[in-house]
């Protein structure tokens, strides 16, 4: 696809963005043909050695957890006391946690001990979970998120929302990009302003919007505002119609968005990255396209149109990421 190399981006009567000429940064690749999802350089020899624990656990896999859980920040912490880039209690690292390093230490903010004890982990709860029905990774994911005793209570994935998006997006995202996926180019960043800057002004609509355009929603929002009767879009149909016009086919919900995009830093962040909200990866619940000048484009929320908001009109900013292609599929 052709795109455009300009962008300019009016907000409200008297403030205007021009972004031109944009280059995008040089990114850490994909690696190999054991590990081809991008994950930091410092992280791939870790990730590939992981990778091979079990037969049940793939270096894709891993990073696709890894994505999920921090966007591999090594200090990432959730309100609930997950710690590190795999995210552990501190109660499940005293067991399960290992000196991966040698250093003489078992330091959950240490990459080099929390990346093996992550897949170490996975192999222990496979086991744990190997007699309940139902996709094997499935539950493993499932086990790693709620806990081997919800898995078996349940007979497969329990019916809890966050643990059956985290299982979808985890393993979306280990499926998606096996063929070797390539971040967003500037130009197609560029392209997804263009394309959602001409839908300012559309209703929000709870489950609204598609590749084509703006559509009729579902019913209902956590607070019971439905969608059925308004055509327009909600967050995640904003960006994944935004994407679709520049040839990027995003999932449908915010947190499996974050799952098929690479994490950037902020200081790296570009025009057309996203923008997502959310106490953790699993628990991401509003995404964005992020404009520049700290303004992002949305469809905030039921009542509201498709607006440029400042990114923080909310509190829980959990960080910026680059839509992957090629081979992505609507899940």
């Amino acid at each position: 696809m052709k795109g455009t190399t300009a962008v300019t981006i009016g907000i409200g009567a008297t403030a205007a963005v021009a972004v031109a000429s944009l280059v995008t940064a040089a990114g850490d690749g994909p690696v190999g043909a054991a590990l081809s999802l991008a994950v930091p350089a410092k992280y791939q020899s870790l990730i590939q050695d992981a990778g091979s624990t079990c037969p049940e656990v793939s270096p894709n896999l891993l990073a696709a957890l890894l994505t999920q859980e921090s966007g591999f920040n090594p200090k990432a912490a959730s309100p609930v006391g997950a710690q590190g880039v795999a995210q552990f209690m501190p109660s499940t690292w005293e067991t399960h946690g290992i000196d991966g390093n040698g250093d003489g230490k078992r330091d959950v903010w240490d990459p080099e001990d929390a990346i093996p004890s992550s897949a170490k982990y996975l192999c222990t709860i496979t086991q744990d979970v190997k007699d309940v029905p139902g996709d094997q990774q499935a539950n493993m994911l499932a086990a790693y998120n709620a806990g081997s005793g919800a898995v078996r209570k349940y007979g497969g994935v329990p019916p809890y929302k966050e643990t059956q998006n985290y299982v979808r997006s985890i393993t979306s995202l280990a499926d998606k990009n096996t063929g070797g996926g390539k971040s967003a180019t500037a130009d197609q960043g560029v392209t997804a302003v263009n394309v959602a800057q001409k839908m300012l002004g559309k209703p929000y609509s709870w489950g609204g919007g598609n590749a084509n355009g703006p559509s009729t929603g579902t019913c209902c929002s956590p607070k019971g505002r439905s969608g059925e009767s308004i055509t327009g879009f909600d967050c995640s149909g904003l960006t994944l119609y935004a994407y679709a016009q520049a040839g990027i086919n995003l999932p449908r919900t915010a947190a499996q968005q974050y799952a098929a995009s690479e994490p950037v830093k902020r200081d790296q962040v570009k025009p057309g990255d996203l923008v997502f909200y959310g106490a953790s990866a699993s628990g991401i619940h509003h995404v964005g396209i992020y404009v520049g000048g700290g303004y992002m484009l949305d469809a905030p929320r039921p009542g509201t149109q498709v607006r440029f908001s400042p990114l923080d009109s909310m509190s829980d900013l959990f960080g910026f990421a680059r839509p992957v292609s090629p081979n992505n599929k609507e899940i």
